[in-house]
Formats: structure tokens, sequence, C-alpha cells
């Protein structure tokens, strides 16, 4: 493989991973987290969105239960609790870059183009942020917290199935690795 065509493609590589989101999460450092085996999960006392909060309390069960952990009513070690919010996001401008490889004979070259889209609909998305804490039970002390979002146009499979892959990659990060 040629040196600019490789040079292409990492550079492509490069911008892609640059537009996926990843989840972020915090916790304490002093925290034993090996000691949890149980949790219960508690819904905001209030929502304006109930399918969203649905979703996501059955995505966090889902995903906890997949690790290992087991649901307590009784005699939990720690609480999940979460909350998200929806924003308005600006669409993209309709201006994009392109960049390309090819050869011709012998011959090879890169070539960087644009173009410009002309918007359809409405000229806003919407995002969902997703916070997901986890409490001690014993002391009521937030000990983990995660966080991630996502895009959406429109309710329905697409955003259940956005949702349920949002809260399932940012508990991949529960518990810590040390």
């Amino acid at each position: 493989m040629k040196l600019s065509t490789l040079s292409a493609l990492l550079l492509s590589g490069l911008l892609l991973s640059a537009c996926a989101t990843k989840p972020k999460s915090d916790y304490d450092v002093g925290y034993d987290f090996d000691q949890l085996s149980t949790f219960i999960e508690l819904s905001p006392t209030q929502t304006n969105d109930p399918i969203s909060s649905t979703r996501i309390i059955n995505a966090i069960a889902s995903a906890l239960t997949a690790k290992g952990f087991v649901r307590d009513e009784d005699d939990p070690c720690f609480k999940v609790t979460y909350a998200f919010k929806v924003e308005d996001k600006p669409k993209d401008s309709g201006v994009s870059i392109g960049l390309g490889t090819g050869t011709w004979g012998s011959n090879g070259g890169i070539s960087i183009g644009t173009s410009v889209g002309v918007p359809i609909g409405s000229d806003t998305a919407k995002i969902q942020t997703i916070q997901i804490d986890v409490i001690d039970t014993q002391s009521n002390k937030l000990i983990w917290r995660g966080t991630d979002k996502f895009n959406f146009d429109a309710g329905g499979t697409e955003k259940a199935e956005s949702t349920a892959n949002t809260v399932t990659k940012i508990l991949a990060l529960f518990p810590p690795q040390k």
C-alpha cells in the first residue's frame, strides 16, 4: 500500500472516530466495588416523558442483570437512579468534506472535495443525554456516575433501541476497573 493511500485511510479513520460519542464516568476511588452484588433501580419522582423513563429503567435492569448483579428490593447493596434530558441540536450545515484516493494506470493520487446539501424538513435534530447514578445503600452516597448521549429525529423503535444501546454503553463502565 502506498504511503499516500495509507495516510488517507488513517485520516478518514480519525475523522470517523471523532464523530462517535463515548460514555464518560466518574467514581469514588476509595470505594470497594467488589462488595456489590444486589441492586434496586429508582425512577425519578416526576418526569414529563414516561415512555423514555420506562425504556431507561428497563435497560438499566437488563444491563445490570446481564453483568451478574441481582435485583433485590428488600436488601440491595446499591441503588441506581438516572436523569435524562432532551435538547434541540442544530442539524449539520449540509456542507461536507470528502477525502478519496485512487489510481490511474501507474499513477496514484489523493483528492479532497466538498458538497453542499439542501436541508429538507426541520433544521434541528434532538439529542438525548442520559446520566446514571449508583448510590451506596448504607451511606446513601453517590459512588459512581456515567453519562452518554445519542441523536434522534423521531421516537418509536429506533429511539427505543438507541436508548437501550446508550444505557448498555454507559453501564459497560460499571463497576470501574481500577
